[in-house]
């Protein structure tokens, strides 16, 4: 006992120990709370939610601002925490005397650690969803008591830091959405819990929101197209030649695009004029290609490509001509590219050659078409190189080398090596890529 005299009467001692045993179990409260809270899946709490779970619902609306969530549960649980070191110290300083603040010290921190911050956070890691539904509805209302609070510590945290010429924004997410389901995704790979061939589909859906139309658009010299005033059968052997179902049709200027003919249409116009006059080859001279032309659809090359996706389920289109802000053709983009961007390259009976320009050789090298877009290399050799900067691999090569480069002259950068295979005008149309080892 205090051998001063100064001895808490028995009652007082009892009240001071019963509220440190409160105090501490608030404090593995706000701890638990913390952990469950800011690592429940959200998708998990919103199909509950939906269902009609009022704490799942609760936990919702509370994590969609994690600052001051995490700020009202960081302020309630080190006032806690202070308060009961602060009744601890009386205590063991009436009990013990002088030696009581270092006993009160070293007691202190092994409750606090093991019961108050170990124990709860452990079970919360473990029971994350069924916790925060349970506590969500409590922590709303603390978090709504303390909010002007959190707010005072905020505009004072971020005023102190201006002094030390640190800017900050209060709006600003710690992590967006996008680059943590990225994270995710790419984190669930390396575990190997996901497939490469799902990432990168998942990824793909992921990036479309990310990418523009002129990203994955057939340029307008690789187009294949219709000169509207060609002889009838010109047009006709040109269409059923053709690997594509949908052709645009020009007059005049090969970029005066002024309709689009689907393969389809122009069968059953050619059944129907052979159907009604029976004299044969010279019956198709009446056919009139822009009477059975559809409306040409034209979308700005920097619309995402999220957004054309809407818009071709939305027209029920499957093809689109891409301008530039001039109103310059720029090539064309269909439903197929979008999707590609997704589940990869779709060939079928029809596609000549490799279906994503890109050939395997046996001394670990690829040989790529100019035009294969360094998207599309990535995911079919699993390498990273960079596509800020250029959408295709020949551009790549003309970025980095500055200059137009001619055939088997060899560059190394990005820790790879590019070797000019192929050369037409100012085009590279062939390229050998290889990592640097």
């Amino acid at each position: 006992m205090d051998p001063s005299g100064n001895a808490m009467p028995l009652a007082a001692l009892l009240l001071t120990a019963g509220g440190i045993i409160v105090l501490l179990v608030l404090s593995a409260l706000f701890s638990g709370s913390e952990t469950a809270l800011t690592t429940a899946n959200r998708g998990k709490l919103h199909a509950m939610a939906e269902r009609g779970d009022a704490g799942a619902a609760a936990a919702m609306e509370i994590t969609g601002d994690k600052e001051r969530l995490i700020g009202a549960i960081l302020l309630g649980n080190n006032f806690v925490n202070i308060l009961a070191a602060a009744l601890a110290t009386s205590l063991f300083t009436s009990l013990f005397g002088e030696g009581g603040v270092a006993i009160a010290t070293v007691v202190m921190t092994a409750v606090v650690l093991v019961f108050s911050e170990v124990m709860p956070k452990t079970y919360a890691i473990t029971n994350a969803v069924g916790l925060a539904t349970r506590v969500a509805r409590l922590m709303r209302m603390i978090v709504r008591v303390l909010s002007p609070i959190v707010a005072a510590v905020g505009a004072l945290v971020r005023l102190i830091l201006r002094l030390f010429g640190v800017a900050t924004d209060p709006k600003a997410n710690v992590l967006a959405a996008y680059e943590e389901i990225a994270g995710a995704i790419a984190l669930h790979h390396s575990e190997g819990s996901v497939e490469r061939a799902e990432r990168d589909r998942l990824l793909g859906a992921l990036d479309l929101g990310q990418r523009q139309v002129e990203e994955v658009m057939l340029h307008r010299r690789e187009m294949e197209t219709l000169d509207g005033d060609a002889e009838t059968e010109e047009i006709l052997t040109r269409a059923l030649s053709s690997p594509h179902t949908r052709l645009p049709i020009y007059r005049g200027n090969p970029e005066n695009i002024v309709g689009i003919i689907h393969a389809k249409d122009l069968s059953r116009a050619v059944a129907k004029i052979l159907g009604e006059i029976p004299e044969g080859r010279e019956a198709l001279r009446a056919l009139k290609i822009d009477e059975i032309a559809m409306e040409p659809y034209f979308v700005p090359d920097t619309t995402p490509l999220d957004e054309q996706l809407r818009q071709f389920i939305r027209r029920r289109s499957h093809f689109a001509l891409v301008v530039d802000e001039y109103g310059a053709l720029q090539g064309l983009v269909t439903l197929e590219d979008i999707l590609e961007e997704i589940v990869g390259e779709i060939a079928d009976e029809h596609d000549t050659g490799s279906a994503d320009g890109i050939e395997f050789q046996p001394d670990g090298s690829v040989i790529v078409e100019g035009a294969t877009t360094i998207r599309d290399l990535n995911r079919a050799c699993d390498w990273l190189l960079p596509d800020e900067e250029a959408n295709t691999v020949a551009g790549l090569v003309l970025h980095e080398a500055q200059t137009i480069p001619t055939e088997g002259q060899i560059f190394t950068f990005h820790g790879f090596q590019f070797e000019v295979l192929g050369r037409e005008e100012n085009r590279i149309t062939r390229l050998r890529v290889h990592p640097v080892t």
